[in-house]
């Protein structure tokens, strides 16, 4: 496994591979600067990178693993107890083939948890009722409070890297703890992606770029994460003990016009016989916050990219309520049948 670090001293190479960081020095004032900088160099030129020094428990992000692989090995009868076509608020389990990416069924199962919160009765704003309460498997009593602690500690990680994202573009840090203040709209995803046939060769999870802030990566050993370098060449990402795969989502990328930049990635499904694991953990803005664009500082102005999407047909909009609907009613078009046909239509897809 090659993997190439931003934050070693007499590393010379402008455009690394996968960078590995250790956040661990950004509370140091002796290394803070040089994590700063590295952290920039990495989320300008790749958008993905190892995070390593984070401080989430080992042990709990082990439970973490463990639970998850305790309810995907349920019986496809107990797991659809909590199924998200259940759940206007698209939380809950979905089986193999049941969320769509690029139009195409992804093979993996998985189950979604979002922030506890009342239901809201708003009519005015659709994305409100992405608001509501998680379905939590009552097979696997230990999935709830693991998930929510973990959940807590992700939490101040993703605050932390945010802080350090905004040092690097040298603006106030409130700018981006605006977005997330009081809380951000998080997602835990745990996933299973079953062991193909011999003559299969599924799509774990198809080309995307992710769409909020932050996406924190918890994956096994069998590997299958892949992002796009140049010309449609997919790199693989390997298993990395003690780290998570960070990457940006299209949010950031808009609102510092292209300078970080959100990178299309894929899974693709594990060898045949052998089934892969991951829980994934996104850090996102509030409901109703709208990313007010960064001012870059003129040095780092002239590398910004411009963040726009290159899809006429998935634009990317300026509240994150808004986005993250658009995609949920695509990705899960189940959910969207049955608790938001008067949305198939407008404006909002």
């Amino acid at each position: 496994m090659t993997l190439t670090s931003t934050n070693r001293p007499g590393m010379a190479d402008e455009h690394p591979a996968v960078p590995i960081l250790d956040i661990s020095e950004y509370h140091d004032p002796a290394t803070k600067d040089r994590f700063v900088e590295s952290l920039r160099d990495a989320c300008h030129h790749v958008g993905f990178l190892y995070l390593t020094g984070h401080g989430v428990d080992h042990d709990l992000s082990t439970r973490v693993t463990d639970v998850s692989r305790e309810f995907f090995s349920r019986p496809e009868s107990v797991k659809r107890e909590i199924a998200m076509v259940n759940s206007p608020h698209f939380r809950g389990y979905t089986p193999v083939g049941g969320e769509m990416t690029g139009g195409r069924a992804d093979v993996r199962e998985e189950i979604d948890l979002g922030p506890e919160r009342p239901v809201s009765h708003d009519t005015d704003r659709p994305w409100r009722r992405l608001q509501g309460p998680n379905q939590w498997p009552t097979s696997v009593p230990d999935f709830e409070p693991t998930m929510t602690q973990w959940g807590d500690q992700m939490d101040r990680l993703g605050r932390t890297l945010l802080d350090a994202l905004a040092e690097g573009l040298e603006i106030d840090v409130d700018h981006f703890r605006n977005w997330v203040t009081p809380d951000p709209e998080t997602t835990i995803k745990a996933i299973r992606y079953p062991a193909p046939a011999a003559d299969q060769k599924p799509q774990g999870v198809g080309t995307h770029r992710d769409f909020g802030l932050l996406t924190f990566v918890l994956q096994d050993a069998v590997g299958g994460l892949q992002v796009e370098r140049a010309n449609e060449h997919y790199l693989d990402i390997p298993h990395l003990p003690g780290s998570f795969v960070v990457n940006l989502g299209e949010m950031l990328q808009v609102a510092t016009h292209g300078y970080y930049k959100a990178t299309v990635h894929r899974v693709v499904s594990p060898p045949a016989g052998i089934e892969r694991f991951s829980t994934i953990y996104f850090f996102n803005p509030r409901l109703d916050a709208t990313l007010n664009p960064v001012e870059l500082p003129e040095h780092l102005a002239a590398g910004a990219r411009g963040g726009a999407s290159d899809d006429p047909s998935n634009p990317i909009l300026d509240t994150y309520g808004d986005n993250i609907l658009k995609v949920r009613l695509r990705a899960h078009p189940d959910v969207a049948e049955r608790h938001h046909r008067d949305l198939l239509q407008s404006s909002i897809r």
